[in-house]
């Protein structure tokens, strides 16, 4: 059987008896296009071609339609199953209606019309081979709601304004997990209770316990286990029904786990199963599921024995309806669906993923709302395997989980699956997983297209596969309940992720971040960026995209490799501009995964779709620099970077080396303001060695060097003069690190030498040089100084890195504070030299240390001195409207100059068409209209 069914705007390949168009304006910028094609006549421009095999098309299918003997279905809620399903006389069911479907032989075309009214489904209405080529749709303009769940009624009053009924005696025997009130879901029993003028920050109660640093180590540290604080202690008769809802220590998601039990005298939850992290001091959590908790209004408890549901609704049950959901899924189109399409439907009230798509050819799901859907586990749509099917033109929301989630294709033999999310509005997601997206993508050859994302807890899209392309999308108001995100994210642990992927025509802007300081004051923005390339991503292009206002930077490499980042627009990151965030061969990071990274590699280098991929002819084992850093192979070229505040950087580089990762003939303006970035070189040195005893030739072997000191001493370590290893002169300072130690707060603290206190003048600027070896290749040490008094100010300047088995010479360029200087402290007259051996075990030699006042040159010019920007200009690129978020170009823009092409604004995001839900979009209410309140 065939589909007769327009669809979308022509990327979908066309069959016998398809009419394929679109009309597509802009919601980004207002304006309109219009654009026709036939299969993939439109894939590489040539609209003149496009409009020629439209109409081409045209003219068959309707050829084809006249020869075809189509049939129609028809169902209403006032129908009955036992008639023939005629206009007159429509089925009642939508099972009865795919049966019917199903009993056609003879049949090329079949459509179901479907009218108004709402059809709660006995169980999933599941498809298959038998189902192909039928349109299920709705009639004419109507908005029929298919539901996974029943309508719940025969409430009575309990207590105060709470109510309860009998959910069993009406068929209800699950046990369901979610309850839904006038199209609006409710909150499950809890404490604290939820907070609807701060939804994201208000409504936790927060761990105690010691205060540590997120990212250090706790040995022995369990993930099941919460010590709460003395003024959250409850009473609770059934402690074990509760479960608890815990950001666990990274802030990047959170866990939902049973109660097992409590110690009260301890003050201490056991959890029935891990988290995914352990549970630290700050971390903020809430109970749920407790009857003791229901005690506002939108809250409610099952008893799971008695199959009681006890309620206290918001507002009078009068015309308003209950639901609680009876299943996971409400449509499933298993292995071997073809050609089938649902259009312009409601589904909601479900406890997993609404609708599934698995192994499917060609089918879609257009026009529809999705709401009101899902778990901890459970998406709106979810496509997997399969090929060329969409999810087009759906407002989706209030999802447990993810929007969309697309899959399909072989990554090793680089064969596409070409399924799609295209001309969505999703908002609202991952009401239950924090770690819930607007579109998740992974596979290979898929699209996630003219997507409106906003309002989520962590990423507007995340991807992880290979010539995935993300484009065209509108992602703002992200990030909202966690920390170390961006507005879209993919990773790199097995060498080949995201490889061939494209982000390309994208306006990202707003990306919030939420997290909490060593303080444990919650604030937001906090730690997010627009595009995030993580954990060693290669092979990624970034180009043509419009990124504004991210917490943190616009754009991070972390540790990525042969990306190309060109034609971009970045403005105002908060901190940074551009951020690269580089490995060395002795990260843990580096170290941990390699074996993954190598087994990445080698199972698809002998692939002939992979010879072609950029830069596959590096194995993971020789990809270490001379200078042990691992970025390689990274472009920035032809961006437009404009920042107004005075505190941001422009970039900020660790661990790269230049001439490996090219940066230039970008477009750079700071309104007149200097460009900090974070490398600083001098013009000269002038005067003496600052430094007492520089070249330790004071003191005698075995002892203690004069005018040299422990600042952190731990265990037995030490620091030593040693005539056998020298530099030069006759002796040189051996430093043994031997483990670690805490100062009062817990901090871990590792072995420092300092020297003697050297008069420093506000504002000098000074280079300190020390030549350094070590014991062991790819010994961690910092060379540093430091200008500190005891619980009063810290204030440091170092490099950290890695030293060899070779003497080598290692340079600080430091400028020291002046008054008006944001690190600037009046008591602030004298500094140090500082040596750290950074790690617990190992031994350096350090000789020669010198300390020179020095000429320095501004940031900028260090940066183009160390090889970067040189053909670069700076100047005010011109936008129509920056204050308007109008970033396109002037035409005397000097951007152009450089080669920058125009990005074509006028196509980002969703746009007209008969397969969008509505049109226009009303945006639904969120973080921009109600901010983020930070403590």
């Amino acid at each position: 059987m065939n589909i007769v069914a327009e669809v979308y705007d022509g990327r979908r390949n066309p069959r016998k008896g398809e009419a394929i168009f679109s009309s597509q304006p802009s919601v980004f910028s207002g304006q309109r296009k219009c654009g026709f094609s036939c299969g993939a006549g439109m894939a590489g421009g040539g609209r003149l071609a496009g409009m020629t095999k439209f109409f081409v098309c045209i003219a068959l299918s309707l050829a084809a339609l006249v020869a075809l003997d189509a049939a129609e279905f028809h169902v209403a809620p006032n129908g009955n199953d036992a008639n023939p399903g005629t206009e007159a006389k429509p089925f009642a069911t939508l099972e009865r209606a795919r049966d019917a479907a199903r009993e056609l032989k003879n049949h090329e075309a079949v459509t179901v019309h479907v009218r108004r009214g709402t059809y709660a489904l006995p169980q999933t209405l599941k498809f298959d081979a038998r189902d192909n080529g039928v349109l299920w749709r709705a009639y004419k303009n109507e908005k029929p709601i298919i539901i996974g769940g029943k309508t719940v009624s025969g409430f009575e009053s309990w207590k105060g304004a709470i109510l309860k009924a009998n959910v069993g005696g009406q068929g209800v025997t699950n046990v369901f997990r979610q309850l839904f009130f006038d199209g609006k879901r409710m909150h499950l029993a809890r404490y604290p209770n939820y907070d609807p003028k701060n939804p994201y920050g208000g409504g936790w109660a927060y761990a105690d316990g010691k205060p540590w640093p997120m990212y250090a180590e706790i040995p022995g540290e369990n993930r099941h286990t919460l010590q709460y604080k003395p003024s959250d202690a409850r009473q609770w008769a059934r402690p074990e029904e509760g479960e608890v809802f815990v950001f666990a220590r990274y802030n990047w998601w959170n866990n939902i786990v049973r109660i097992k039990a409590i110690d009260r005298e301890q003050r201490v939850i056991t959890l029935a199963g891990d988290c995914s992290y352990p549970i630290r001091t700050f971390d903020r959590y809430y109970v749920r599921g407790l009857l003791e908790e229901l005690d506002a209004p939108g809250e409610w408890y099952l008893d799971k024995k008695e199959k009681t549901l006890y309620f206290w609704p918001p507002a009078p049950l009068k015309k308003r309806e209950v639901f609680a959901p009876t299943m996971r899924t409400i449509l499933d189109l298993g292995p071997g669906t073809a050609n089938v399409t649902f259009r312009g439907f409601i589904f909601e009230c479900c406890e997993g993923t609404a609708i599934t798509l698995k192994d499917t050819t060609n089918c879609v799901i257009a026009a529809s709302v999705i709401r009101n859907v899902g778990d901890y586990n459970g998406s709106g749509v979810s496509v997997s395997g399969g090929q060329n099917n969409g999810v087009v033109g759906c407002d989706i929301h209030d999802t447990g989980s993810s929007g969309v989630s697309l899959g399909g294709g072989d990554r090793i033999t680089l064969t596409p699956a070409n399924n799609y999310a295209d001309n969505n509005y999703i908002h609202h997601v991952g009401v239950f997983y924090k770690q819930g997206v607007g579109v998740a993508m992974h596979g290979c050859g898929n699209r996630a297209s003219h997507n409106y994302i906003h309002d989520g807890p962590r990423m507007g899209i995340m991807f992880g596969g290979n010539n995935l392309v993300l484009e065209y999308n509108h992602i703002r108001h992200m990030n909202l309940e966690t920390e170390d995100t961006g507005a879209v994210y993919t990773g790199g642990r097995d060498w080949i992720g995201s490889r061939g992927s494209v982000i390309r025509y994208n306006y990202f802007h707003d990306m919030l971040g939420y997290g909490h300081d060593d303080k444990g004051r919650w604030i937001s923005p906090h730690f997010a960026w627009g595009v995030y390339l993580d954990d060693n991503t290669g092979g990624v292009d970034v180009i043509g995209n419009i990124v504004a206002r991210c917490s943190r930077a616009s754009i991070h490499l972390h540790n990525g490799r042969d990306n190309v980042v060109e034609n971009n627009v970045f403005v105002d990151g908060r901190l940074v501009q551009v951020e690269y965030s580089g490995w060395t061969d002795k990260h843990r990071y580096w170290t941990n995964h390699l074996p993954s990274m190598v087994k990445g590699y080698e199972s698809v280098a002998s692939q002939p779709a992979w010879k072609s991929m950029r830069n596959m002819n590096t194995h993971p084992t020789q990809a270490v620099l001379p200078d042990h850093t691992i970025m390689s192979g990274n472009v920035l070229k032809r961006n437009i970077i404009a920042y107004s505040d005075s505190k941001p950087k422009l970039y900020g580089m660790r661990n790269v080396a230049f001439d490996r990762n090219e940066c230039d003939y970008n477009l750079l303006w700071h309104h007149g303001q200097p460009m900090v970035t974070g490398i600083q070189k001098v013009k000269e040195t002038t005067g003496p060695n600052l430094v007492p005893n520089a070249g330790f030739e004071e003191g005698e072997p075995g002892g203690a060097p004069k005018d040299w000191k422990w600042q952190v001493k731990p265990k037995d370590s030490k620091a030593v003069i040693d005539t056998s290893v020298k530099s030069s002169g006759k002796q040189s300072l051996r430093i043994e690190g031997r483990g670690t130690t805490k100062d009062s707060g817990g901090r871990e603290l590792c072995p420092n030498f300092i020297s003697g206190e050297i008069a420093a003048k506000p504002g000098q600027s000074y280079r300190l040089t020390a030549r350094i070896r070590a014991a062991e290749p790819g010994t961690k040490f910092s060379l540093m100084a430091q200008s500190y008094i005891d619980k009063v100010y810290f204030w440091a300047k170092d490099t950290s890195t890695t030293a060899g088995t070779n003497w080598k010479e290692y340079e600080v360029i430091f400028k020291f504070p002046a008054p008006g200087d944001r690190d600037y402290k009046e008591q602030m007259k004298s500094f140090r030299v500082r040596i750290d051996v950074r790690q617990p075990a190992g031994t350096i030699w350090v000789d020669d240390v010198n300390v020179k006042e020095a000429v320095a040159m501004d940031e900028w010019a260090s940066w183009q001195a160390a090889g970067n920007d040189t053909h670069s200009l700076v100047a005010d690129p011109l936008f129509v409207n920056a204050k308007k978020d109008d970033y396109r170009l002037k035409k005397n823009s000097p951007a152009f100059k450089l080669g920058f092409k125009p990005i074509p604004v006028e196509k980002i995001g969703p746009y007209k068409s008969p397969l969008r839900a509505s049109w226009p979009i009303k945006e639904a209410e969120g973080a921009r209209e109600h901010p983020l309140v930070s403590e």
